[in-house]
């Protein structure tokens, strides 16, 4: 599929009929964090692929998706994909003799741990459209974050950045009517882009 076509199918699903996803599919879909960019080739990105149906219903008890207004998000999805990060492997790279300048670790602009972790999150949500899948993003309420470690056995060193569900769409009319891209519009073009500078 061309890329072009990917981007135009790309969206936030939250509904799925629940059909199971191979696991040959899911492996080619977090191969991609290969592939991913990283700072200094730090590879710090970690994915964590759920597919085990009993820990599944747990993450979907944890969700609390009770509203019967709401399509079952969490309890159709047949998997999940946490994108995490360990920042401790950027300090570690950024000290190392190639990268150290004047003798100590550079100042990060931003935390770039974060930001590798969302290149890493896009493709994973590409790479589902190719696989003509649909997917939808998720944060972890910092309340759950413990009871998420607990469940997954994720090790302290690894923060949890956003979650992936993937599966095969299914209609989520109910959904649609609440959700943001419904009750709002897409900026225009030039609001999200300048050229050479920014009150151009």
């Amino acid at each position: 599929m061309d890329l072009r076509d990917i981007l135009k199918r790309r969206r936030m699903v939250r509904h799925y009929t629940g059909e199971a996803i191979p696991r040959e599919t899911l492996e080619r879909i977090v191969a991609t964090v290969r592939r991913a960019p990283s700072a200094g080739f730090s590879q710090g990105q970690r994915l964590l692929v759920v597919d085990d149906q009993g820990l599944l219903a747990d993450l979907a008890a944890l969700a609390g998706n009770d509203d019967p207004e709401v399509e079952p998000w969490f309890p159709s999805a047949p998997a999940h994909v946490l994108v995490l990060t360990r920042e401790a492997d950027y300090h570690e790279r950024y000290r190392s003799d190639d990268k150290l300048q004047e003798g100590e670790e550079i100042e990060w602009p931003v935390p770039f741990w974060y930001v590798d972790a969302g290149a890493t999150l896009m493709l994973v949500l590409l790479t589902a459209v190719d696989e003509g899948l649909s997917a939808g993003v998720y944060g972890v309420p910092v309340e759950q974050d413990p009871a998420w470690r607990a469940l997954l056995s994720i090790p302290d060193e690894l923060r949890i950045v956003a979650g992936v569900t993937i599966g095969r769409g299914a209609p989520d009319p109910l959904w649609s009517r609440k959700t943001s891209r419904a009750t709002q519009r897409r900026r225009a073009l030039d609001e999200l882009v300048k050229w050479n500078t920014w009150s151009s």
